[in-house]
């Protein structure tokens, strides 16, 4: 027997600065034992079953809902962790803290699932997680994929004494409560940092004197109690707000989008390919739209870098969400980034760019590129001029154009291919040999570009200059708001071997540790 309840929360977003009311369902089940589990509740709970028997909601027979289908003990059950309105006949309709029931799995982007109300249809993969007790992606307080100075950023913007998120840590399973409190000594506030510690029982603490068996209950605790914090955990901050995760595609397989369906709004620039404007979707979602000239790519050249792109999804790569092919001109269609190039941003901003804000760049793109190189993928075009910003100032990779998926790590491009000299390694401009490591000697660069605040490498030279300088050992110089440590990570993407340089993982967990220790 399934019994429900549902409760009305307050919660505080970033986005707009403001108090939202939250609903949340608890799903009580009576097992054959006549033991009563809770399903799940949004904060933990130490309520007995006969407290769960009191807070029953009665409802009259005549508006009584169907009951849902029975579940068999190997369904995948999940919470969804944003709305999400049905687009298509095919999708399901999800709200956000509501239960759902995950049927198939066959695509990793869009799922077959199953409401209480027994209907069916396809959900975005990254909007739901799994409804296990110990999930902290079920927690509004919890920001999976955010750094130290991302984390310091939204906290200060929030500016309320006692807010806080629940973080990775740069050690792999660990966690990091980050709370602000304006504390007099700094007019900006300060933000602190704790490690939530385990001892040698796996108890979780942040004070030693107060242990317990669960993360959710040891952040229950301290938003009651400061207990040895700086302040208590008063406010949970969300890194998203009202900003949902970009969808592979607007639907399940839904990847030809209708002109028709395009609204343009203004014209944001111009590239390599074409035009792109700022447009939307059935005036529902905004996005980019870039034209491709006819001169300037071959439509099969197109179709490969939708290709491409369909097969990718990461928070910190420009999500694709469709292409339009039956009209000229041909037409890709991309999550807008609000910010534009990053590096024009660089640019714009010179001089009001914290340090540690250029390092948290760095770690996006960084982050980006281990899925692409995890994946089998070679960029090939990595710059600061191919990456995009959003309101939240996060850092994603663009302009796949030049992508290539590979099986053995390596891919020797066609002679008179172009590429950007600057960017490129010694093997690339003597042999055109690309590979994961020609795509990290990209990223020192583009490391260089982004402490420069985007400056050009090697301005006053010429392409044959810059291959003859590399090719003697030569090296941008160590830029002034690089510290020792960073550069040794530039130079290290830079060793003239490609086996000599690290992976893409190494260096992720090497920009972490130096963001973590500020």
């Amino acid at each position: 027997m399934i019994l429900s309840t549902y409760q009305t929360i307050q919660s505080v977003f970033c986005c707009c600065c403001s108090v939202q009311k939250r609903a949340l369902r608890t799903q009580v089940s009576l097992s054959r034992r006549d033991e009563l589990i809770e399903e799940y509740s949004r904060q933990p709970s130490y309520d007995t079953p006969d407290m769960y028997r009191s807070k029953r909601l009665t409802v009259p027979s005549s508006k009584r809902k169907p009951p849902p289908p029975p579940l068999s003990e190997e369904e995948i059950r999940v919470i969804a962790l944003y709305d999400f309105p049905a687009k298509e006949a095919h999708d399901l309709t999800l709200r956000r803290a509501d239960e759902y029931i995950i049927l198939e799995k066959n695509d990793p982007h869009w799922w077959k699932a199953r409401d209480w109300h027994g209907k069916e249809g396809f959900i975005p993969s990254n909007y739901v997680t799994a409804n296990t007790l110990n999930n902290l992606e079920a927690y509004e307080w919890y920001c999976k994929n955010i750094s130290r100075n991302q984390a310091e950023l939204l906290l200060r913007q929030e500016c309320k004494e006692g807010a806080f998120i629940v973080r990775d840590s740069s050690q792999k399973g660990a966690h990091t409560v980050s709370v602000y409190s304006q504390d007099g000594l700094n007019n900006g506030g300060n933000v602190r940092h704790y490690h939530i510690k385990r001892d040698n029982l796996g108890l979780y603490y942040l004070a030693e004197k107060h242990l317990f068996k669960s993360i959710p209950e040891l952040i229950q605790y301290h938003q009651q109690n400061a207990a040895g914090l700086i302040t208590r955990l008063r406010y949970p901050v969300s890194p998203l707000g009202n900003c949902l995760p970009a969808t592979p595609g607007f639907s399940y397989e839904k990847w030809e989008i209708q002109p028709s369906e395009l609204t343009f709004l203004k014209e944001l620039g111009s590239g390599q390919f074409g035009v792109v404007h700022l447009g939307t979707w059935r005036t529902l979602v905004k996005v980019a739209v870039k034209a491709i000239n006819e001169s300037a790519m071959s439509e099969d050249d197109f179709i490969e870098e939708a290709k491409v792109m369909m097969k990718l999804s990461h928070p910190k790569l420009v999500q694709l969400y469709g292409v339009c092919i039956k009209n000229k001109p041909l037409y890709i269609v991309t999550e807008f980034m609000v910010k534009g190039c990053l590096l024009n941003y660089l640019q714009q901003r010179k001089g009001r760019l914290r340090k540690g804000l250029l390092l948290s760049m760095c770690q996006d793109v960084c982050e980006g590129m281990e899925y692409l190189e995890r994946n089998g993928f070679i960029h090939r075009d990595l710059a600061a001029r191919n990456c995009l910003v959003n309101e939240r100032q996060i850092i994603k990779i663009s302009d796949f154009g030049m992508t290539r998926y590979v099986q053995d790590d390596e891919y020797i491009s066609s002679l008179g291919a172009k590429f950007p000299i600057k960017w490129s390694p010694p093997e690339v401009f003597h042999f055109r040999k690309y590979s994961s490591k020609s795509d990290v000697w990209s990223f020192g660069v583009l490391m260089w570009e982004v402490f420069t605040e985007g400056k050009m490498p090697f301005e006053r030279r010429s392409n044959s200059e810059v291959v003859e300088e590399i090719s003697k050992g030569f090296r941008l110089y160590r830029p002034h708001q690089a510290s020792l440590a960073v550069y040794e990570v530039m130079q290290s993407c830079w060793h003239e071997k490609p086996e000599g340089r690290p992976s893409f993982a190494a260096l992720h967990q090497t920009i972490t540790d130096l963001a973590e220790t500020g």
